[in-house]
């Protein structure tokens, strides 16, 4: 059994620890649970991750229940029947959808998952950030899924749906080392109907707009704004940078999809919403690493599993402790770090 000490890194080194121990058949006990939080221990939303990890891998559990700071999870044979999973509050769907995403190396037959909870909730990725930067960027090594939002769950209510099917995949090395310039963005923006009126998810877009304008960056903005049926009030825009259909950039480099969002607040213009999502897109300009902060620390599972290398924007506590349970299941893993702390690259021969 592996013995992890889950302090340090939120609920991160939990995910991937659980996606880890789906693919290689190997238990593990993980104490101090988010222990550095002001609420450590599992949260709802992260019962949820272990809960479909559990069904999916017909896992015998210990602590899997909300507050439980000692998790052991014991793995059996991976299942393929359908799983539905409820967080049972606007805990992130999201985030439960990229714990068992792994799988897909362990499949035989595709996977269907159901998520019910928040699509769209702050601290974890959109519901449009996994259908529109990850899944085409899993595509290129290999791993196939297809992603539906019958409905979305806004804080606080939740109540949002959010479906994956998995392929049965064999991963390809990552080539993720060098970035082309991007061409173009794409701007997905969403209200809740309850804030139509306002005109929230148009405004949201009219943000980004300004907001590059404002740098001088001259790229064609493609939007597309949707209104929609949700529990609670809520909005979230999504600023997609794309390098063109070409797998690779005429010079060697990769072509780009990286994503940017930002959420709504009581209180905040829906203006302001679409101008923080842009500068976080215009922060990453300013860098060489081919993928967002955030899709590096969920990229360095499958470095681990499929080798390659990937460039990362910096080295954050994140990616160092997310990167310290990959190798407590034995998988060789490099970091070279850049300079300060900024991009980095991390490579593995997908061996342990």
């Amino acid at each position: 059994m592996r013995r992890l000490d889950g302090r340090n890194g939120g609920g991160q080194p939990l995910r991937t620890a659980l996606a880890l121990s789906l693919v290689t058949g190997e238990s593990f006990e993980m104490t101090n649970v988010r222990g550095n939080r002001s609420t450590p221990g599992l949260k709802a939303q992260h019962v949820a991750c272990v809960s479909v990890a559990a069904a999916v891998s017909n896992a015998a559990v210990e602590g899997g229940e909300v507050g439980s700071s000692t998790l052991r999870f014991s793995p059996d044979s991976v299942r393929t029947d359908p799983v539905e999973v409820a967080v049972g509050t606007a805990g992130s769907a999201t985030l439960v959808c990229e714990t068992v995403l792994p799988a897909a190396v362990a499949l035989d037959d595709p996977l269907s998952l159901t998520v019910t909870g928040g699509t769209d909730v702050r601290w974890s990725p959109p519901a449009d950030y996994l259908r529109y930067v990850k899944r085409p960027l899993c595509s290129r090594f290999g791993v196939e899924f297809g992603v539906s939002v019958p409905r979305r769950g806004f804080y606080p209510a939740g109540g949002g749906t959010l479906s994956l099917r998995i392929e049965p995949a064999e991963s390809t090395p990552l080539a993720l080392d060098r970035r082309a310039d991007p061409d173009e963005l794409r701007v997905y923006s969403v209200e809740s109907g309850s804030l139509a009126d306002a005109a929230v998810a148009d405004r949201q877009v009219e943000g980004v707009r300004d907001a590059l304008v404002e740098a001088g960056v001259e790229l064609p903005v493609h939007a597309a704004v949707s209104s929609v049926e949700s529990d609670s009030s809520g909005s979230v825009v999504v600023v997609v940078a794309r390098g063109g259909e070409d797998e690779r950039g005429g010079d060697g480099s990769e072509s780009v999809v990286a994503g940017f969002d930002a959420y709504g607040e009581r209180g905040t213009p829906a203006e302001a919403v679409g101008s923080r999502a842009a500068a976080s897109f215009l922060d990453w300009l300013g860098g060489d690493a081919p993928v967002d902060r955030h899709m590096a620390d969920q990229l360095l599972v499958w470095v681990a599993l499929a080798g390659g290398r990937l460039r990362i924007p910096a080295v954050t506590d994140h990616v160092r402790t997310n990167l310290d349970v990959i190798r407590a299941f034995g998988y060789d893993v490099t970091l070279l770090a850049g300079d300060d702390g900024a991009g980095a690259v991390v490579e593995s021969d997908g061996g342990r």
